[in-house]
């Protein structure tokens, strides 16, 4: 059962959210130009308050300290969504789709084993193999550190290596995968 004093910081905030809920909608709304994200982002605005409601009821003016969580949910929004585009326009602007004469089984082969690889080792073999990559673009791509690139994709490579049967494996896979060189339509051999 709930003391007076909670039962009175919850009449309160709930005054405060009465009062200001609107408001903070609103000013996520111009912020990132999302309407459906605004009463959202609001919405957690005032569940963090709701978390540091004595430190927030103490503040000086508490309508500014929730208009700064606003904001910086906001901007972690807006960061999100830049760096979502990012990875998207990495992962389609790098390579022409057409190939002459591809190895058919060895793409079903390659596509299948990548099928069985978990996500990040897959995504870090398929970017730096496929779209030939750095380790930092792929670290950028992914939101991970450069040394996880290395290990999931040596990691990747080496169960590659095992579902595939062996040798050459790594040649196999840079060759079905590998990108068009400049001036030409088809993949390389190697």
């Amino acid at each position: 059962m709930g003391s007076v004093v909670d039962d009175a910081a919850s009449v309160e905030f709930h005054a405060f959210f009465e009062r200001h809920y609107a408001e903070l909608s609103r000013l996520a709304y111009l912020l990132t130009g999302e309407a459906d994200a605004a009463d959202d982002l609001a919405a957690d605005a005032l569940l963090a308050l709701w978390h540091r409601w004595d430190r927030v009821r103490a503040a000086d003016h508490p309508v500014a300290y929730a208009r700064g969580v606003v904001a910086n949910l906001a901007r972690t929004r807006i960061r999100s969504a830049v760096r979502e585009r990012r990875r998207v326009a990495l992962f389609w602007s790098h390579r022409e789709e057409r190939t002459e004469n591809p190895d058919i089984a060895g793409v079903v082969d390659v596509q299948g084993a990548l099928r069985r690889l978990p996500f990040r080792k897959r995504a870090c073999v398929v970017l730096r193999h496929a779209f030939d990559l750095s380790e930092k673009d792929t670290a950028l791509a992914l939101g991970i550190s450069v040394g996880t690139v290395k290990s999931q994709t040596s990691k990747g490579m080496a169960e590659l290596q095992k579902l595939l049967g062996g040798q050459g494996v790594s040649q196999r896979v840079h060759a079905v995968m590998a990108p068009p060189r400049a001036g030409q339509s088809g993949g390389r051999n190697r």
